[in-house]
């Protein structure tokens, strides 16, 4: 998390570089000036910013390469030219006691990896650990549709660094995002408010860290424009999932219309992946396909929401159910949702008729494996949907099971 912050640093810094126009063609350099500057803007005693700037501004005139290595050399650090990277040196990478005369690049380039780590898109363990099902989920669900053997352990390694990096990398947005939603209980029903945490971030934030994102795929070769696309979706959703919910704290009206957008917006992640399997195994996007998975990535949401509706009030995240009490009451709620739903699986049967039959029937196969195991896996419920009692009043419900969980 914190390296995450860090380096939403140095994007919003990189930003204002280039709105006053310090920005160069140099990626390289604009990220070292962005560091700078982020070092110059410390407090360091009681130096002001102006003391600091005619300091640096001063000594800027009289230093030159020469002074630079100098300094390398006071500071017991190697300079190496051909790399343009400040290594530390160390009598262990001078030590050729092992034979091996490859033995210094190989610990220069680890040393160079060290100093660029922060420069480098990263995620946490946790947000490797919520990714795990759902990677697992999208492998045993989505490579048929891309001619994979998902029993084949080799299909799924060959991939799995992309698919759980960039899976992993949209859960910890995920989380920086809930933290904008994060409900806390008061003495009583009526003092539960909605608080922000320190460090939570705002839209703006989401999207210089998906930019990072965006960078590393395009560096890997991956990036197209419907996937920047897609990705984008996740800003559009989280953005929603703020509005929504927020104005249900406040008891104000929301509508259909941004609920409806929110749910379709929801799945993006399994889209993301989806199109960067295509990428990765070299095929033209087979748009059947895509639009067959979103009509069963819709049902898969709302199979999702029914399971976490009590946890989802609780924690005040997005969830369709909590979204149509919002809006039809208690009591139409539940029929608008089954209109809903119908109307959802109408189009789901009339477009697995366009798949090949034999694909069709390996995933309806995957539905039904998925919905005995039960909780939140890429399965709906087809034909069984089970909508769970609707909470009537979401406070009251926080803070009785707040207390549960404190008595035990």
């Amino acid at each position: 998390m914190e390296a995450l912050l860090e380096l939403e640093k140095v994007q919003r810094v990189l930003s204002l570089m280039g709105s006053r126009g310090l920005s160069g063609s140099d990626s390289g350099g604009d990220r070292f000036l962005a560091h700078f500057l982020l070092f110059l803007a410390q407090p360091f005693d009681s130096l002001s910013m102006e003391k600091k700037a005619l300091l640096v501004s001063d000594l800027l005139r009289k230093v030159d390469a020469d002074t630079l290595e100098e300094v390398c050399h006071l500071a017991s650090i190697e300079y190496t030219r051909g790399e343009g990277r400040i290594v530390p040196a160390s009598s262990s990478d001078q030590d050729m006691s092992s034979g091996d005369p490859l033995q210094p690049i190989k610990k220069l380039k680890l040393h160079a990896e060290k100093l660029t780590v922060q420069e480098a898109p990263m995620v946490g363990f946790h947000a490797m650990k919520r990714a795990n099902s759902t990677i697992e989920d999208f492998c045993r669900s989505y490579f048929m549709f891309h001619g994979l053997d998902v029993n084949k352990v080799q299909s799924i390694f060959k991939f799995l660094p992309v698919l759980c990096f960039t899976e992993s990398y949209i859960y910890q947005l995920d989380d920086l995002n809930e933290y904008n939603l994060h409900m806390v209980p008061g003495n009583d029903a009526s003092s539960t408010v909605l608080e922000r945490e320190k460090g939570s971030s705002n839209e703006a934030s989401l999207t210089c860290m998906l930019y990072v994102l965006d960078d590393l795929l395009q560096r890997q070769g991956l990036m197209t424009d419907q996937l920047r696309s897609e990705l984008k979706s996740g800003i559009q959703y989280w953005s929603l999932e703020r509005k929504l919910c927020q104005a249900l704290s406040r008891n104000e009206k929301i509508s259909i219309e941004d609920v409806m957008e929110a749910i379709h917006l929801k799945s993006f992640d399994y889209r993301v992946l989806n199109l960067l399997m295509y990428r990765l195994t070299g095929q033209q996007v087979n748009e059947v396909h895509m639009e067959f998975l979103s009509i069963s990535e819709f049902l898969v949401e709302i199979s999702d929401d029914l399971y976490d509706y009590e946890d989802d009030v609780m924690n005040n995240t997005f969830n369709i159910l909590r979204m149509f009490a919002a809006i039809y009451g208690p009591s139409e709620a539940p029929k608008m949702l089954a209109k809903c739903i119908g109307e959802a699986e109408e189009k789901y049967e009339r477009f697995s008729k366009k798949l090949d039959p034999t694909l069709s029937g390996s995933y309806w196969r995957r539905c039904e494996e998925a919905t005995k195991e039960g909780g939140k896996m890429s399965g709906h419920a087809y034909g069984t949907w089970n909508i769970p009692p609707l909470i009537r009043d979401e406070q009251i419900f926080r803070l009785e099971r707040s207390k549960k969980r404190h008595d035990i």
